[in-house]
């Protein structure tokens, strides 16, 4: 079973974050800080995303996106220009195999779109002012409270 958007999304965050404190506490901290920075950025931009904050793409995809960033993550661990100390190369394999894990069982299907109400109406699958068991008991709360004042200010008036 595949888990929730959420989830994944909660996983990049917290894999891209240690990475970036990683980079931080590292003599050579540009590979590890520029990793967490990608993953991060990558869980922030999923439109329709709830731990998102600028849906600028679809979950299809950020799943995709999701396979380059750990491609670029692989390349900073393998290239010869920019230093990265051993253990900085490690701990962002471990990383990638995380992302790999977590990218395999996540749920990237998009949610439907809610139907607006007056669709719903124009159906004829509900009435004007139903929109279901909870507005109805609502509402015959609400008249019953009503009712309950209007009858206590006419007793007051008597």
């Amino acid at each position: 079973m595949k888990r929730p958007f959420w989830i994944h999304q909660v996983a990049e965050y917290i894999v891209g974050l240690l990475l970036v404190a990683q980079g931080l506490q590292s003599p050579a901290p540009l590979a590890p800080s520029v990793a967490g920075g990608l993953v991060v950025i990558n869980a922030a931009i999923v439109r329709g995303a709830p731990l998102s904050a600028f849906r600028l793409v679809s979950r299809s995809v950020h799943r995709v996106l999701d396979i380059v960033v750990l491609g670029i993550i692989v390349v900073l661990i393998v290239q010869p220009w920019i230093e990265v100390i051993p253990a900085d190369r490690l701990i962002m394999g471990g990383i990638v195999v995380v992302l790999g894990f977590v990218w395999l069982n996540s749920n990237f299907a998009e949610k439907p779109p809610k139907a607006p109400r007056a669709a719903v109406v124009a159906s004829g699958t509900a009435a004007p002012n139903d929109v279901g068991v909870g507005a109805g008991v609502g509402r015959k709360a609400g008249r019953l409270v009503g009712n309950g004042i209007n009858a206590a200010k006419r007793y007051g008036k008597r």
